[in-house]
């Protein structure tokens, strides 16, 4: 039966990061965790997020300002280019 959540050092093993970097994440709100007893696990749906393969909304409004901020700062400059 595979698992629905998975514990802090499983996610610290596989982030490359320490057990205590894990909870410095959780309590500043960087993980969603749920305690049960004295311990925290993690949902495994939010692994993907954790990873980095998927995208949230604030990560694509971030991406899209960069974008936008890039076309104005340097949209002539970029024609130009293009057309080499």
């Amino acid at each position: 039966m595979d698992k629905k959540f998975i514990s802090t050092k499983e996610l610290a093993k596989i982030l490359g990061i320490s057990r205590v970097a894990v909870f410095k994440k959780i309590k500043s709100g960087q993980i969603k965790a749920k305690k049960v007893g004295h311990n925290f696990v993690i949902d495994k749906k939010d692994l993907p997020v954790l990873l980095g393969v998927v995208l949230t909304e604030w990560d694509k409004k971030e991406i899209e300002k960069a974008v936008n901020k890039t076309i104005r700062d340097y949209g002539e400059t970029l024609k130009l280019l293009g057309r080499e």
